[in-house]
């Protein structure tokens, strides 16, 4: 039987092992973590349940896909539904607004709100839309760097849908063109979704917004934590072998072949080997000699976040399972993480609320608040003093907002931020999404899925093409599934 080794237990690399095993692969798992699900795991703060990593899911039917593909039934290992109302802004002027995924809907409350016209935000979710659905195959479900995923018709219709595409603007020139402040506000922050900037990155990237605001906002029975679980023993029913706590040392290389790894000095060979890893931690300390893609990996790197778990003594009947606080200065804000690497004393402050939804995740009369702000990746800053300044501006504002006095309810607290994802998860400088997209080609040349110089060595996950996020990287690990043939 051929055999194929993933290196990380990520969701990219959970759905990999699944794929291939069911290729007739004898896979075989390592992660230097005790746990499977990467930045997709849970904790314990308390009384309180958390999702550690990633709060927003959208496009469940990538999820569902990897079941089916592997010839198993998805209601058998995995259950969610759908969020009808996705998310909740508050501005310190005392407005409210929530985001539908139904356009009638939302076109109501932004009028009711707002006190706008509702035509030009219809307009956006429709353009939106039509970017996604002409490229959203391309980019999501095939590999940029073959010549064969540019001869087809979808590809040429793509081609032609180029003018059309806005290419060559920035998200904040195109999104300005709503007009209203708020709205502008709320559409940029989508920008944020993968770690880049909307004053840098291109409107291509508003995209992204079609898939909350137009495919909608999911939420699995048990939390996010359960789309990680649910890869895992999907993987262990087809025959996957796992080995926690064992760090890879290496990849094996002989005559640009890979042949395999060491872990813990011994070597285990295989026919093939897919990387899970930040790629640039893969080369830098995987294969230290060999050829390094420097184009990509000298790009800029992606955003990085701070979260607060607070176990709430309290319930706010006002907060949603998703909820933004925004800044009164977006300009500022993205200026402070992206050019001077620090943060705003008034950031955008995102909070998850998942007992909303799953009971237990709280005690009956509280809430646990996942709350995280956006800030620079690592570049020497005095990170104490930075999460010092972030937890008083949080509170001030939050109390400012709700008209509260929040911290007197936190009865449980424990911190993420950069240097603890760096050291957790590997990510090159802390960074959540690889590479940031904040040049107009940046979200379409990230490292591919494969190595063009060395044979047998595939490459998914949050770091390379398509990129973060929980269906696109699941997207990677089916590219690569797919350029693998079946094991003889």
């Amino acid at each position: 039987m051929k055999t194929a080794i993933v290196i990380g237990a990520g969701i990219a690399g959970l759905a990999a092992a699944a794929r291939l095993q069911s290729k007739g692969y004898q896979v075989s798992v390592f992660e230097h973590r005790p746990y499977a699900g990467g930045k997709l795991t849970q904790i314990m703060v308390g009384d309180y349940r958390f999702d550690a990593g990633p709060s927003i899911f959208t496009m469940p039917q990538y999820v569902e896909e990897v079941f089916s593909e592997c010839g198993k039934n998805p209601k058998d290992y995995f259950e969610y539904h759908m969020v009808d109302e996705i998310c909740r802004y508050f501005w310190e002027d005392g407005t409210q607004l929530s985001s539908y995924c139904d356009i009638d809907k939302f076109s109501k409350e932004v009028e009711d709100k707002l006190k706008t016209d509702s035509a030009p935000v219809r307009k956006m979710v429709q353009k939106n839309k039509f970017k996604f659905e002409s490229v959203g195959n391309i980019f999501l479900r095939r590999s940029l760097h073959k010549v064969s995923s540019f001869t087809n018709f979808d590809t040429l219709r793509a081609v032609l849908r180029i003018p059309r595409l806005q290419l060559f603007q920035s998200m904040n020139q195109v999104n300005s063109r709503l007009k209203h402040p708020k709205l502008v506000q709320l559409f940029n922050r989508f920008a944020t979704y993968n770690g880049s900037n909307p004053f840098q990155a291109s409107s291509i990237l508003n995209l992204v917004g079609h898939l909350e605001l137009g495919l909608g906002i999911a939420m699995p029975k048990g939390g996010m934590h359960d789309i990680s679980q649910s890869v895992y023993k999907l993987a262990l029913d087809l025959g996957v072998k796992f080995h926690f706590g064992n760090k890879v040392d290496e990849i094996i290389l002989e005559n640009k072949v890979a042949k395999g790894i060491k872990v813990a000095g011994e070597s285990k060979m295989a026919d093939l080997v897919v990387c899970n890893m930040d790629v640039h931690y893969a080369y830098e300390k995987l294969m230290p000699n060999a050829a390094k893609p420097k184009k990509v990996l000298e790009q800029p790197r992606s955003s990085s976040g701070i979260v607060f778990y607070w176990g709430i003594r309290k319930s706010f009947p006002e907060l949603l399972l998703h909820n933004a606080f925004m800044t009164e200065d977006s300009a500022k804000e993205f200026d402070c993480i992206f050019n001077k690497k620090t943060i705003t004393e008034d950031p955008t402050i995102y909070i998850n609320i998942t007992s909303k939804h799953v009971a237990g995740d709280a005690p009956e009369g509280g809430e646990n608040w996942f709350t995280m702000v956006n800030v620079p990746h690592i570049e020497g800053q005095n990170w104490d003093e930075i999460i010092s300044k972030a937890r008083k501006s949080v509170i001030a504002k939050i109390n400012r907002i709700l008209k509260t006095d929040i911290e007197q309810f936190i009865e449980a607290e424990d911190v993420f931020e950069p240097r603890i994802i760096e050291a957790r998860t590997l990510s090159h400088k802390g960074s959540l999404y690889g590479i940031s997209s904040n040049t107009r080609t940046g979200a379409f040349f990230r490292h591919s899925n494969f190595s063009r110089n060395i044979k047998n060595l595939y490459f998914c996950g949050g770091s390379v093409h398509p990129g973060g996020g929980i269906p696109v990287c699941l997207s990677s690990a089916k590219i690569v599934a797919d350029m693998i043939p079946n094991a003889v």
